[in-house]
């Protein structure tokens, strides 16, 4: 590993003047705050409109995640072997689609709570081709030392489309029915295709005659996970954390709808309140990294990760819905702002050191690790919930989390002031 001589010339060069990145980058917005409409939208026609029960929503959140376990592998040696731009392209377009059939089987009378498990699980679906060839194109449309600029911007804006969306949402369901809010996520989709079709770029597609067995390419993206220092201990945290909290997340829209009677409008500020503190997490992360140091900023905030669940179960056991909005909001917030340095940082990290060939099959293990194990975190929080209760799945979640946090806190990262980059061919 060897650090980058030109990075530090590249870094100072604005974004704002690069007309394809700002193309990519306002299609993105479009579409986060499309998609953040249908985040509310989902749970609030579940739970409230088609009376889903909690082992219902853990099947409906392990529909939308189950691609990242089934498909999750192989669709980073097919990206590796397509452009990504155009994969990116036609995922959009599915998504579009299954979003618009949402409100036309709910207009014709025929809506049940199987067609949503099967519109998740199309989504979910063009969701791992869109994020993993997401992941891989920022190192391909910018240069090597704007990485960290271009994730702070495109992870800012889509902070600013969760605060905006679901407050957007919760105010329409007060004068519309939740499925009307699938057609704004569905134009948000068609934005996002229209000026992701507008952008240019420089990649290449691989060469036919280079293209080994897909489980070859598949087990070598799998090994440099794996092998890798610090992005494994990285993978096994954030999986660890991602199934604690998708405990814990399942069956939040049933406490705030359901057991808390704080309606679409109170989950849409819950959620809202959160995303701005991932807004001020992504705004502030280069600082606090260059403060705290690169590395010892994602131990830090994996601990503080958990500590910002705790309100949680505590909002749970309140007796007042006052007192369980406040905290509800306090967590939501914190939690934001820690989680959002976290994944801009070790995001940023894992894009420096893998060696551009192998990105796609990197971000793909990757999210086959640390979102393949939230669809069983779904189910189980379904089940657990049936049988324990709301309040003790979310305090196991809660408990579970500081664990979580343990293979980066014992790790290389804890006092690292730089993370390292990686030259090609180096």
């Amino acid at each position: 590993m060897t650090a980058d001589p030109t990075a530090a010339g590249q870094a100072s060069r604005s974004l704002l003047l690069d007309r394809n990145f700002t193309t990519f980058w306002a299609g993105q917005a479009m579409s986060q705050f499309g998609a953040q409409l249908g985040q509310l939208a989902f749970p609030v026609l579940a739970v409230s409109m088609l009376h889903a029960t909690e082992f219902q929503v853990g099947v409906l959140n392990a529909a939308g995640l189950a691609a990242f376990l089934i498909v999750g592998l192989p669709a980073g040696a097919w990206v590796d072997r397509w452009l990504k731009r155009p994969t990116m392209i036609y995922a959009n377009l599915a998504r579009m689609t299954a979003m618009v059939a949402v409100p036309l089987l709910w207009w014709g009378g025929l809506l049940e709570i199987w067609h949503l498990y099967g519109i998740a699980a199309i989504v979910g679906t063009a969701t791992v081709f869109f994020d993993v060839s997401y992941q891989s194109y920022v190192p391909v449309l910018v240069a090597p030392g704007q990485v960290n600029q271009a994730n702070s911007k495109l992870e800012g804006t889509a902070q600013i489309a969760r605060i905006g969306g679901p407050a957007a949402g919760g105010l329409l369901l007060a004068v519309v029915t939740a499925p009307v809010l699938f057609v704004g996520e569905a134009v948000g989709y068609l934005l996002s295709a229209t000026f992701l079709a507008r952008t240019r770029d420089r990649e290449v597609a691989a060469e036919v005659g280079d293209r080994r067995p897909l489980r070859v390419e598949i087990k070598e993206g799998l090994a440099f996970v794996i092998r890798h220092p610090l992005i494994s201990r990285i993978a096994a945290c954030t999986a660890a954390m991602n199934f604690c909290g998708m405990v814990i997340f399942t069956m939040m829209p049933v406490l705030i709808l359901r057991n808390l009677g704080l309606g679409a409008q109170g989950m849409g500020l819950v959620m809202a309140v959160g995303a701005a503190g991932g807004l001020l997490g992504a705004v502030a992360a280069p600082r606090v990294a260059a403060r705290v140091g690169e590395g010892t900023v994602i131990p830090l905030c994996a601990v503080a990760s958990s500590v910002f669940l705790v309100p949680l179960p505590l909002a749970a056991m309140a007796s007042e819905p006052g007192v369980s909005l406040a905290l509800l909001l306090l967590s939501e917030l914190c939690f934001g702002f820690v989680v959002l340095i976290y994944n801009i940082m070790q995001l940023s990290m894992r894009q420096r050191v893998c060696p551009p060939r192998l990105l796609g099959r990197m971000n793909a293990s990757i999210r086959f690790v640390v979102w393949g194990v939230m669809p069983l975190a779904a189910l189980a929080s379904g089940v657990l919930a049936e049988h324990l209760g709301l309040i003790a799945v979310i305090w196991i979640g809660t408990a579970g989390s500081f664990l979580a946090a343990a293979p980066v806190v014992f790790s290389p990262l804890l006092g690292m002031r730089t993370l390292p980059s990686q030259v090609e061919g180096s």
